[in-house]
């Protein structure tokens, strides 16, 4: 029952979601990856422009290797721009490389969102670790509810990280659209089209963050209400 039961539904939904997210964002990426910004810069040049213009000449731009696995690292200041980001010219590319600088200006400024879902990364990859051996164990030793209940909270601390990630992701787009517009990097026509690959980059958080949700509300479900024999 653990596995196969009628509460699997619930994980469906969330892989279905997440696979739509995962979809619309790309086919967006790749629409907007064939419309060169009007100014002909590049994104790392874009990248580096936005930074120093906000004081952050000390952090790094690097190459990463694959598509769209741009990031920030905020321990190293490290700004790494992904294979079909870094030499593009295109709008989507821009848009990207600025939303990852948007974090860079967080990182700067304290966002407290920010340093909360960077203070919970290890708090996450613990409880993900132990969440399903305790409730296991709390099966096996007649369904101790202690056990299954700490293994179900160690779990949702996972939620908790998708649901803080939220602010920090859509506040990285807000800022980048703000700066392509008040700096013309882009055009009043190209700034929307930035806009929307954003979007739909956020929109695979949003789906994220559901998917934990109902893969919480399913050991809920399945042994949230149990008692002892």
């Amino acid at each position: 029952m653990f596995f196969f039961d009628q509460t699997y539904f619930l994980i469906i939904i969330g892989v279905i979601l997440s696979g739509i997210a995962s979809s619309f964002v790309k086919s967006t990426y790749q629409k907007y990856s064939n419309v060169p910004n009007s100014n002909g810069y590049t994104a790392t040049e874009v990248s580096r422009l936005i930074l120093d213009s906000a004081g952050l000449q000390h952090v790094k731009i690097e190459a990463v290797r694959g598509d769209l696995t741009d990031h920030y690292d905020s321990s190293t200041d490290i700004l790494r721009l992904s294979d079909a980001t870094r030499n593009s010219r295109s709008v989507a590319a821009i848009g990207v490389a600025a939303h990852e600088v948007g974090h860079a200006i967080q990182d700067q400024k304290q966002y407290i969102p920010l340093k909360l879902r960077s203070a919970l990364v290890p708090a996450t990859n613990f409880g993900q670790k132990i969440s399903f051996p305790m409730i296991l164990l709390g099966v096996i030793f007649g369904y101790n509810q202690t056990l299954i209940n700490l293994g179900i909270i160690f779990f949702s601390v996972a939620l908790l990280f998708q649901l803080v990630t939220l602010p920090v992701e859509f506040n990285a787009s807000n800022r980048a659209i703000a700066i392509l517009r008040d700096q013309h990097i882009l055009t009043s026509t190209e700034v929307p089209q930035a806009r929307k690959v954003l979007n739909a980059a956020a929109l695979t958080y949003v789906a994220a963050a559901i998917a934990s949700f109902l893969q919480v509300l399913r050991l809920v479900l399945l042994f949230g209400g149990r008692r002892n024999n």
